[in-house]
């Protein structure tokens, strides 16, 4: 080796070491000799693992710590019991050919998380929909629908499906008696965009009722390509469309209607003359009521009256002629039957303070019927009329007569409620079959009248659901006025009566059997529309999901 090969560094490190251009404090000494990676880390911390303790080394895939990395002391082999099934969660694909009723109210069970992707969107424009013309659209039919007397449920389906025909799949619909909200968000980090409308007037017109289903059911078929202006041009015509029946018409149909049903409890020719008069008299003084801005209360008030001084005048005249059936007549004509149905339906679906709302107008108007009758009969009694409270015992059976009676019933009922031509035959012939079971089953069978009555208001119920998925409209022009038969018409009358002879018991116990018979009605004809939905396959789940009974905890 020559001097000047031994002058050369053997290596990098001995050229760091020995160097003299390297003048440092912190240069290794000579002579010490140091572990290659043994030197002290560029980085010191407190939470440095010490030397010489084992740690165990995470995952690979969890390399630092993470809230979703495996604890410690989990095992494959003993795995906790989780929450998901081992399947994982059924997903649900609904029926395009059923009814949008159904599937939106499929949906609105259901968690947010675990609804099905939106339809694809036909009627989407460019850069997307108005989303506050949209929820302006909705909360008008909303207002349309719950102001004709649909269910809170409905509604909600409603405003919900009309909302996914325009893309917006994240909107949360609120139904109470008299606010209508909808909330919007576009994704989980954008604000949400809510509106109201409050429902201030309301009226009965299930053709109006009719054709707001109808556009719904057009909205929400893609193939219809309904646009925005479109939806709010037919919207504002069904708005100004007229009522089909006159006012006239609806006069007679409630003198017809109250004769009808003094034939079911037993009357005669003369009184059924009487008894129709009694009940146009009544209906054209409430209309004078309500002309002059009088609340409802006043004017079932007014129109419960003429009838019942009508039953007096027989009784005070003993000519002989069942002044109680004139009495009972006229209350069929009055009795809220529809906001009672719709009031317990949305306390058995759900909706508890729509069905407070709903059953404490009920009582308002039933209130009011009570006072106006409770008026005449007390003058009566006290001028020495005589009428007998034993006679809802007299039980009269013509069955054939009956029948026809509840048809007539029925028909006029239709009427009133302002229906469309097309349902009146439908629900006449619901209203025939629903008195011939109650018959057969209290006359015939001797049933409690509870038991027939709820019996009878479930064929309604389960026929006018058929009727509705059939004609894809809604339940009510086909169940509403098929009840009218089983009213509780004559336990009213009878109940009131006893108590304006101050046997206070007797008419407690006959109002209480009254109310019974309308708690029948009420969930007989929910029962049957949900045994009709029960027995018809809605998604792939295999039924529709409802809230988990808790037990009061």
């Amino acid at each position: 080796m020559t001097q000047a090969e031994d002058k050369k560094p053997r290596s990098d490190e001995a050229r760091t070491t020995y160097d003299p251009e390297i003048t440092s404090e912190f240069a290794i000494p000579a002579g010490l000799e140091v572990s290659k990676g043994g030197g002290e880390p560029e980085t010191t911390s407190e939470f440095a693992v010490p030397s010489g303790l084992q740690t165990r080394q995470p995952p690979a895939a969890e390399a630092e710590g993470s809230a979703f990395s495996l604890p410690s002391t989990y095992s494959a082999q003993d795995a906790p019991p989780a929450f998901t099934p081992a399947t994982g969660i059924p997903a649900v694909s609904l029926i395009k050919d059923a009814p949008w009723q159904d599937r939106m109210r499929t949906m609105l069970r259901m968690p947010v998380t675990e609804r099905p992707a939106p339809e694809p969107v036909q009627r989407a424009e460019e850069g997307g929909p108005a989303v506050p013309r949209v929820l302006d659209l909705t909360l008008r039919i909303g207002e349309l629908l719950l102001a004709g007397g649909e269910g809170a449920e409905d509604v909600e389906a409603a405003m919900f499906a009309v909302c996914r025909s325009y893309g917006l799949d994240r909107c949360e619909p609120t139904v109470t008696f008299t606010l209508l909200s909808i909330s919007h968000q576009p994704s989980l980090v954008d604000d949400p965009v809510t509106a109201s409308r409050t429902v201030r007037r309301r009226g009965t017109d299930y053709t109006r009722l009719a054709a707001v289903f109808r556009l719904v059911d057009d909205l929400t078929d893609p193939e219809a390509h309904v646009s925005l202006e479109e939806a709010y041009r037919r919207l504002a015509e069904i708005r100004r469309n007229r009522h089909p029946y006159p006012g006239w018409a609806l006069t007679l149909a409630s003198g017809l209607l109250a004769g009808s049903a003094s034939v079911l409890v037993g009357g005669d020719v003369l009184v059924f003359v009487a008894a129709a008069l009694g009940a146009m008299l009544g209906d054209r003084l409430a209309w004078l009521c309500a002309g002059r801005g009088l609340p409802e209360f006043y004017q079932f008030t007014v129109a419960a009256m003429p009838p019942a001084a009508i039953g007096v005048a027989f009784a005070l005249a003993h000519v002989g002629v069942a002044g109680s059936a004139v009495v009972t007549g006229g209350l069929f004509a009055l009795l809220p039957g529809r906001a009672l149905v719709a009031g317990v339906q949305d306390g058995l679906t759900g909706f508890y303070i729509t069905a407070s709302a709903r059953l404490l107008e009920v009582m308002y108007f039933f209130v009011g019927i009570v006072t106006g009758v409770l008026i005449v009969l007390y003058f009566g009694v006290k001028v020495g009329g005589q009428l007998n409270p034993d006679a809802a015992l007299i039980v009269s059976q013509r069955p054939v007569v009956q029948i026809v009676a509840s048809m007539l019933l029925s028909l006029t009922f239709a009427v009133l409620l302002q229906q469309e031509r097309s349902t009146v035959v439908w629900v006449t012939l619901n209203g025939g079959v629903a008195w011939s079971v109650y018959g057969a089953m209290h006359v015939a069978g001797r049933i409690s009248p509870v038991a027939s009555t709820a019996v009878a208001a479930g064929l309604v119920g389960l026929f006018g659901q058929l009727l509705s998925r059939y004609r894809f409209a809604s339940a009510l022009p086909y169940t509403t006025a098929a009840i009218g038969p089983l009213l509780p018409g004559s336990a009213t009358y009878f109940g009131l009566l006893n108590m304006a002879q101050n046997q206070v018991d007797k008419g407690l116990v006959s109002l209480a059997n009254a109310a019974s018979l309308a708690m029948a009605i009420a969930i007989g004809v929910n029962l049957g529309s949900e045994i009709s939905r029960l027995t018809l396959r809605i998604g792939s789940a295999g039924k529709r999901r409802a809230a988990k009974r808790t037990r009061g905890f």
